[in-house]
């Protein structure tokens, strides 16, 4: 099965690597993708799992404060990331951390190489190495990514996670991820 001319190389990718539009008000770094990131993924023939935008789906596009722009990015993390744990859009969070991993499951199963997570520093949701919270950009990983990982857990699965901010040298970074 499937041995057509695709690679079964699949990599998880935070949404707004790949849609900067949907990114909080004030934080996008590039007009619509992390190109860099982009061209390496295709060049190293491995598919793009964009992951949903937990933030976008569970707060809205303007992450439930239209004036959140005006507030240090970390403050604005801060606030967001307060929101997602509330019951509500904490429910919606852990839905989309199970959909998420049920695909990832299905790749592994069918006998895809899933070589990774790749998420957004700083981010309340989708960090890896640095999330924000208490108004500062600290070590962690966000709600949405470690949601994610413990479902993947769950099931027997422990995929290598990267983080990437703007500046970070891209091919760097995932070196790791693409050598598997």
């Amino acid at each position: 099965m499937f041995t057509d001319g695709r690679s079964k190389r699949v990599i998880l990718l935070a949404h707004c690597l790949l849609n900067q539009n949907a990114i909080s008000d004030g934080t996008a770094v590039c007009p619509a993708a992390f190109r860099d990131l982009i061209e390496l993924l295709l060049d190293a023939q491995v598919g793009i799992l964009q992951m949903p935008c937990p933030e976008f789906c569970c707060l809205g596009l303007d992450r439930g404060d239209p004036l959140g722009a005006s507030r240090p990015v970390t403050v604005e993390n801060t606030r967001i990331r307060t929101a997602l744990e509330q019951p509500g859009p904490y429910a919606k969070l852990s839905a989309l951390a199970d959909q998420v991993a049920r695909q990832g499951l299905d790749y592994h199963r069918h006998g895809f190489a899933v070589l990774g997570i790749v998420g957004a520093d700083r981010s309340p949701s989708c960090g890896v190495e640095t999330t924000s919270d208490h108004g500062e950009e600290v070590s962690g990983t966000g709600l949405f990514l470690s949601a994610l990982h413990d479902r993947l857990q769950t099931e027997g699965i422990t995929l290598p996670m990267v983080g990437l901010k703007a500046g970070d040298s891209v091919a760097e970074k995932l070196r790791p991820l693409l050598s598997l």
